[in-house]
């Protein structure tokens, strides 16, 4: 797992001179098409649950349509062992780049989180098949006590090998 810091503790006092600000990246190789694990998010992310059911319970559409910028997601999933929920904003789709970003607007991340948003990038691996899924996570945490979303991170490289794993029996 490739799981690193973009920018280490004293990289990101330098930034907005806080330390409550970060960013998380990692990348995860798969073997499905970038084109269809980013459907799977931006298309049919009330699929995802299907797909990894142990910790993604579900995702409904609450505003807008699924894939469209400004629509809004509720989601039901499992992190660290506790029953969480996020609603979020989809803030960008880009589909020429198996893109999207959503923006966390309620729930359990923004009792440690001032701002939390997760960016997934798809791209097809240089040589021979499968996909790079890159997950970035930009955040302002409330105060120094909480805890970079490290975990989280692990969570999202979890569910992309089980949304791999999905789509390869799918086909």
């Amino acid at each position: 797992m490739a799981t690193k810091m973009a920018g280490a503790a004293m990289n990101l006092a330098k930034r907005e001179s806080s330390s409550l600000c970060g960013k998380l990246e990692t990348d995860v190789e798969i073997k499905a098409s970038a084109g269809k694990f980013h459907h799977m998010f931006a298309g049919r992310p009330h699929h995802v649950s299907k797909a990894t059911p142990g910790k993604i319970q579900g995702c409904e559409l609450h505003e807008g349509d699924w894939g469209k910028v400004g629509s809004i997601v509720f989601w039901n999933y499992v992190h660290d062992g506790e029953a969480k929920v996020a609603k979020e904003r989809i803030e960008a789709v880009e589909p020429e780049k198996n893109l999207i970003t959503f923006r966390v607007i309620e729930g359990d991340l923004l009792k440690e989180y001032k701002s939390f948003v997760i960016t997934i990038q798809v791209t097809p691996k240089r040589e021979g098949p499968g996909s790079v899924v890159h997950w970035h996570v930009e955040y302002e945490k409330i105060d120094d006590k909480v805890a970079h979303p490290e975990t989280f991170l692990d969570f999202c490289v979890e569910v992309s090998k089980e949304i791999d794993e999905h789509l390869l029996n799918e086909e």
